[in-house]
């Protein structure tokens, strides 16, 4: 036990003192100014989708294209590390034992069952996350700042890893107790009332999640510059969304990707800017983005989203049901797993869950890419800016491939590639030519 310990120190010392050789790379801009509507994409007569499409892709270099390529492939192998990774953590917790140490710390400490399996997660949080400790920094860390996506130092990057560790701790001890008093009280039936109450929780944590949880770890405020916020408002009440304010996250202080949300639901509900998305954006690019982001909200994704994750929740409580039944009574004994309800099983839990999720890698992104799909339709429909929504894609190269394979994309994309959305913007501009004749240099004429 010693020496595995010291082992698991010195990785993650390691990996630590590696940071002091990384090196940030800005990432590679576009060469021309990206807000010039190139003239193949201009509106008139002879205006042809296809080569508006190709002008646009025609601004990012091609330095910047195979850069984002090799990001985003790398993904896919991350993707892979990641779960074998995940796999190997629980195996060995199972395997050493170590699950049923920690349970029976919990147990000497205390007799209150809620209480021990609170001790328990505890350990299993603190042990989990310094395994995966040396992936976590090479992931969200060294390979950031390789491709120049991240702006943060090794301090504060450690401040959120640990704001980050106390969320989890606490969101994470709510939801392991409330499950295991489940399986305790209702042994026939815990896998149908466990989807309920996780389907619960997490309805709970998506209306909290913009007001309490995101100003841990940015500053949101108030966004008072009314040539922004008066289009976006304006855009809001036309599509019957409830809005008086916009707010602003100062994510530059961590990335420098851009981005935006209509988040929570009801007195929660709010429509958020990053300051990376004002900084570099266009107001017609801004104008495109939040029309997408409204879309999700109009179209009602996030209560779709949650139905099909109850569908997801409720196959894999059912999956679980059998699979624990099966792995606890081939090796429930060798791993000193008493029984469903006992907390050392969680690394189990965690292992099954992991593989179910990894096989449904293309079904979870194909169910998310068709609604962005759908809210990039409305957003061109809403903010009538298919030229900053052009724009926009091409910010967004700088991180994600712009041209993958059809399997590639069904696969691996959660999103339709950059292509498919500036075509799609194109075809859009292309039906609605009258609305862009009187100022054809101009995106923004309506």
């Amino acid at each position: 036990m010693q020496w595995r310990l010291r082992s698991i120190a010195l990785l993650v010392l390691f990996a630590t003192f590696g940071f002091g050789s990384v090196h940030a790379q800005a990432a590679i801009q576009p060469t021309v100014d990206i807000t010039k509507v190139p003239a193949a994409a201009q509106p008139s007569a002879h205006f042809n989708a296809d080569a508006a499409t190709e002008a646009y892709m025609a601004m990012i270099p091609p330095a910047a294209t195979a850069r984002s390529n090799a990001y985003f492939e790398g993904g896919y192998w991350l993707l892979l590390w990641d779960f074998l990774y995940a796999s190997a953590v629980c195996l060995l917790l199972l395997n050493l034992r170590w699950s049923a140490r920690m349970r029976d710390l919990a147990e000497r400490i205390t007799r209150f069952r809620w209480l021990q399996t609170f001790l328990y997660w505890v350990q299993y949080l603190l042990l989990t996350t310094v395994l995966g400790f040396p992936l976590e920094f090479y992931e969200n860390f060294v390979r950031e700042h390789k491709y120049g996506l991240a702006t943060q130092t090794f301090g504060p990057w450690m401040g959120d890893e640990g704001k980050a560790f106390l969320v989890n701790l606490v969101l994470g001890g709510i939801v392991v107790m409330v499950l295991f008093a489940i399986v305790r009280k209702l042994r026939n039936t815990w896998w149908i009332w466990g989807s309920i109450a996780t389907m619960a929780l997490q309805v709970v944590i998506v209306a909290i999640g913009p007001v309490y949880l995101q100003p841990i770890f940015n500053k949101v405020t108030r966004l008072n510059d009314p040539k922004i916020t008066a289009p976006i408002l304006s855009m809001a009440h036309a599509n019957g969304i409830p809005a008086n304010d916009v707010y602003q996250i100062d994510a530059s202080r961590q990335t420098t990707r851009m981005s935006a949300n209509v988040s929570g639901f009801g007195n929660t509900m709010r429509i958020t800017l990053n300051d990376n998305l004002l900084r570099r954006g266009s107001p017609e690019e801004i104008q495109a983005v939040m029309g997408h982001e409204m879309g999700h909200y109009v179209m009602n994704h996030i209560p779709k989203t949650l139905i099909f994750l109850l569908i997801v929740v409720v196959a894999s409580f059912a999956y679980l049901r059998w699979g624990l039944a099966w792995t606890l009574a081939h090796w429930g004994a060798r791993w000193q797993i008493r029984e469903i309800g006992d907390p050392a099983v969680l690394p189990l839990v965690v292992l099954l869950v992991g593989i179910l999720l990894f096989v449904l890698t293309p079904v979870m992104n194909t169910q998310t890419r068709a609604q962005e799909k759908e809210a990039d339709m409305f957003g061109l429909n809403a903010a009538r800016q298919p030229d900053g929504f052009a724009q926009a894609a091409i910010h967004l190269a700088e991180y994600r491939k712009m041209r993958p394979g059809p399997i590639e994309e069904f696969i691996f994309f959660d999103h339709p590639s950059g292509y498919d959305r500036i075509h799609s913007s194109m075809v859009w501009k292309g039906e609605n030519l009258e609305l862009f004749e009187q100022t054809p240099c101009q995106t923004a004429a309506h």
